[in-house]
């Protein structure tokens, strides 16, 4: 079985410790639930599948089952928390705890460079502005923005894309990109992604006060639309989007870096209000 830091889902990492322990001796779901504390013979079951959750002591109880003992009982209890957590800022303590545990105890949380990566704008505007700007020292680099971003949070971004392998340093104060696409695909990503988006958003709103309409282009329409439609113009944008994309890669003599937000999202409640 898999080391418990390369698992965000405690169900899934629940579900695969059941289905190792049948494979290797007899096993079932209620001998599972009765290690665990639970009188109900299929409630570890029901938790697996996504119908039931844990309470502080079903955790316990749950870890006692599995053999859970330090390190691996923390991350446990933090893998829960970050599964259960109804807001996103609970979601994010939690996974950040997850990293914590795991780096103390010299292991790796799957998808955590990409998580990180994708927690502040600083880092994608920094992997494309630092490697056209050969020599530039952090404070250099952060003049450069738009909004506000100290010399600091420059250099703790580029140490940190170096170390994540999303820049290559060339040089004193000098980068280039490398080929490595800054992606993932553990259910921690969607989280980082929500608050990129907002930053986004926010930057966003500070263009339209404080830049010329000439340097910017912001553009909108309010239009009523069926499901199939709505489906049809995804469709369209993540086509338009993955295209712009494909010439920006091409792009060798840029001196400017750019945001280019595509949101579409519902005004109204439709019928299943």
């Amino acid at each position: 079985m898999k080391p418990i830091t390369e698992y965000q889902d405690y169900r899934k990492y629940m579900s695969d410790y059941y289905e190792e322990r049948k494979r290797c001796s007899i096993f079932s779901w209620r001998e599972f639930s009765r290690l665990a504390g639970f009188t109900s013979p299929n409630y570890i079951q029901l938790v697996c599948e996504g119908k039931s959750g844990l309470s502080k002591k079903g955790v316990e109880g749950v870890a006692n089952a599995m053999g859970l003992e330090g390190a691996d009982r923390d991350y446990f209890r933090a893998m829960e928390q970050f599964g259960d957590a109804k807001s996103d800022e609970k979601k994010k303590l939690a996974f950040h705890e997850m990293q914590k545990l795991a780096k103390e105890n010299h292991l790796r949380v799957v998808d955590s460079e990409a998580f990180q990566y994708f927690e502040s704008w600083v880092n994608p505007v920094m992997r494309e502005l630092a490697p056209i700007m050969p020599g530039a020292k952090p404070l250099e680099l952060s003049r450069q923005c738009y909004s506000a971003v100290s010399a600091t949070d420059v250099r703790h971004s580029l140490d940190f894309m170096v170390r994540a392998a999303f820049l290559k340093k060339t040089g004193e104060d000098s980068y280039e990109q490398t080929d490595k696409i800054v992606t993932g695909s553990s259910k921690a990503i969607p989280l980082a992604m929500r608050s990129m988006n907002r930053q986004m958003s926010q930057l966003a709103i500070e263009a339209i006060d404080h830049l010329p309409p000439e340097k910017r282009h912001m553009t909108g329409v309010t239009l009523g639309m069926s499901e199939p439609t709505y489906r049809w113009l995804i469709r369209k944008l993540e086509m338009l989007r993955q295209q712009v994309v494909a010439i920006a890669a091409k792009e060798k003599g840029y001196d400017k870096v750019y945001r280019l937000n595509l949101q579409l999202f519902p005004l109204t409640k439709g019928k299943e209000a």
